[in-house]
Parts: structure tokens; sequence; C-alpha cells
């Protein structure tokens, strides 16, 4: 088993961190404007959206796996979900 190192911490932040600004950032809006989050979330909904994500998320979990290990996986997850999320949203706008 390969063990922990400090690069893969710091490869590990920068989603995390992207992670929660944009948790932050549904939670602020839902509490200015009631019923945001769920328009914002929709694309959760839409299976076009979410198969779009899971493929761009495989592919970056696969093809980054071999130079960034564990920290793929996170930046595959937030890759796949801001895909999904630009794909749901289709022709709206606001």
């Amino acid at each position: 088993m390969a063990e922990w190192s400090e690069a893969d911490g710091t490869a590990l932040l920068l989603p995390l961190l992207v992670v929660a600004a944009l948790l932050i950032r549904t939670a602020v809006l839902e509490l200015r404007r009631p019923g945001s989050a769920r328009r914002q979330w929709s694309f959760v909904a839409d299976r076009r959206a979410l198969a779009g994500g899971a493929a761009v998320a495989v592919a970056v979990a696969v093809l980054g796996w071999t130079a960034m290990g564990w920290a793929a996986a996170a930046w595959a997850a937030l890759v796949g979900t801001l895909t999904a999320y630009v794909l749901g949203r289709g022709g709206r706008h606001g």
C-alpha cells in the first residue's frame, strides 16, 4: 500500500476548498432568496447532465490516477459535478 505524502494532502486541498465555497455560496443565496438552492441544484434531477458529469468524472479519475492517486478522485468528483451543473443549466440563465 502506498504511503500518504504531503503532496497528496496539498492536491486534495484545492478541490475541497472549492466545494466548501460552493456550498457556502448556495447557503447564503438560499438565505437571501428562499428557493434558490432548489433551482441551483436542479441539475441533480437531469439524467443527461448526470450522465455527462459521470463520464467526465470517470475520465478524469482514470487519466489522473497514475499521476495523483487518490487526489484524482477528489478532482474527478469536482470536475464531474461542475460539468453536470453546466449541462443541467442548458439554455437557462440566472
